[in-house]
C-alpha cells in the first residue's frame, strides 16, 4: 500500500507513553527518555505533514503528571520551554501552526510565555495544526466547559436569555472547550503497549479508532505512524449506523 492510497485521518492523536520504560531499560535516568521522546516527536510531526495529517494532537504533560516527582516535574515544564523556543523555527518551515490546549493553572508562567511566542509565530502556517497538551485532563476540560456555561447564564450573557438549568445543545458545549476549532479525532495511537485512553480528549475521542504500538516512545519513527494511519485505513468506521 502506497501513502498516495490511504484514507487519511484528518485528526490523529498521540499518547507518547514509555520515556521512563525506555530510560529504565538503558540504565539511565527517566529524564533521558524524555529528552529521546523529543527527537521521536519531531519525526512524528514531519511524517505527519508528508502523510498530509491536517491535525494532531500530543499529550505533553496531563493534570495528574503533576504528582511525579518535582525534578521530574521541573525537567518536564524546562524541556517543554526548550522544544517551543527551540525548535519554532522547524515548526514554521514544515508549515505546521502550533496550538497549546489545557488549563493555565499550576502551569509555569515561562511555559506559557514561550507557549504564546509560537502560537504567534505560527499562527500563519496552513500545512498541519500541532495540538501540545500542557497541563491537560479530559475531565478537566469538560468541567471547565460546563463551569464557564454556567457563569455566562448566571451573568446572562448567552443571548440575554439563557437560564442556569436550560438545554445546552452541542454547538454551545464545543465553543466553551480549551480548542473548539479542533476537530474530533479519528485515529489515537498510544505506545509503549499500555491500552487506555488516561484522561485524554474524552469529547473529542468519542469515535474514534484506536492503536496501540508496543514500541516505547523512544523507539518510534514516522514509519510506526504509517503503519498506524494503515490499520486505520482497514476499519469498518460506522458512527453507530450499520
Amino acid at each position: 500500500m502506497i501513502l498516495s492510497e490511504l484514507k487519511i485521518p484528518q485528526h490523529v492523536a498521540v499518547i507518547m507513553d514509555g520515556n521512563g520504560r525506555w530510560a529504565k531499560q538503558r540504565g539511565l535516568p527517566r529524564t533521558d527518555g524524555h529528552s529521546a521522546g523529543e527527537e521521536a516527536l519531531m519525526r512524528w510531526v514531519r511524517q505527519g505533514v508528508e502523510l498530509g495529517v491536517p491535525e494532531m494532537s500530543f499529550y505533553t504533560f496531563s493534570t495528574e503528571n503533576w504528582n511525579r516527582t518535582p525534578a521530574e516535574v521541573k525537567f518536564l515544564m524546562q524541556i517543554s520551554k526548550r522544544i517551543m523556543r527551540e525548535r519554532a523555527s522547524e515548526f514554521v518551515d514544515l508549515g505546521v501552526q502550533v496550538r497549546w490546549v489545557g488549563r493555565k493553572s499550576r502551569l509555569w508562567k515561562s511555559v506559557l510565555k514561550e507557549l504564546d511566542i509560537i502560537q504567534e509565530k505560527t499562527a500563519h502556517c496552513t500545512q498541519m495544526v500541532v495540538n501540545f497538551c500542557i497541563n491537560y485532563g479530559g475531565r478537566a476540560e469538560i468541567l471547565d466547559a460546563v463551569n464557564a456555561i454556567l457563569q455566562e447564564a448566571e451573568a446572562g450573557k448567552q443571548s440575554g436569555k439563557r437560564k442556569i438549568g436550560a438545554s445546552i445543545s452541542e454547538s454551545t458545549f464545543v465553543k466553551h472547550l480549551y480548542s473548539p476549532a479542533m476537530r474530533d479525532v479519528d485515529l489515537l495511537i498510544r505506545t509503549s503497549g499500555e491500552q487506555r485512553i488516561s484522561n485524554f480528549l474524552l469529547w473529542q475521542l468519542a469515535y474514534a479508532e484506536m492503536v496501540f504500538v508496543d514500541a516505547c516512545w523512544p523507539d518510534t519513527s514516522g514509519e510506526t505512524l504509517v503503519e498506524s494511519v494503515k490499520e486505520y485505513t482497514k476499519r469498518d468506521r460506522r458512527f453507530g449506523a450499520i
